[in-house]
């Protein structure tokens, strides 16, 4: 009798999918189709929202911390925003959801997110900023790391 090989993410279809969502069309339609894999699979869902830490974090004046005072209630609201909406999508449809939100480099979080989560999917939007063509896309750079399969929604 032969034994089983040893389980791997992301062999025996996905019960975790990590999905990064912000605010733009891309990554709502990610959010989106995560979501309908998630029924479709049974899985959980994980929605990952990353707050983009501000090169003003680095200035130290009054007028600076104002600045970052306002930025951080942005992204208060924003992620509240994107939470309640991602729960009533996932609550209508019958599937479990994790909402987290992080703050740093997108990368990163996402990559910390998904190991934590044991992640066995991570979807993502697509770029719109030109800029991505010569430096690499979070997508881009998501697929290099080589954890997970990584779909990317137009």
């Amino acid at each position: 009798m032969e034994e089983a090989p040893a389980f791997e993410l992301g062999t025996d279809g996905p019960k975790v999918i990590l999905v990064g969502i912000d605010d733009s069309v891309t990554s709502l339609r990610a959010g989106a189709y995560a979501a309908g894999l998630a029924r479709r699979q049974g899985a959980r869902l994980v929605c990952v929202y990353v707050e983009q830490l501000s090169a003003m974090y680095g200035a130290a004046s009054a007028a600076g911390a104002g600045a970052i005072a306002a930025q951080d209630e942005a992204y208060s609201e924003t992620a509240a925003d994107l939470q309640q909406r991602a729960q009533e999508y996932a609550g209508g449809i019958g599937v479990p959801l994790t909402f987290v939100v992080a703050r740093g480099d997108p990368l990163t979080e996402l990559k910390r997110v998904a190991d934590e989560v044991r992640a066995d999917a991570v979807i993502v939007g697509a770029s719109t900023k030109a800029g991505h063509r010569w430096i690499g896309s979070l997508a881009v750079r998501l697929v290099k790391a080589g954890r997970w399969p990584v779909t990317v929604v137009p």
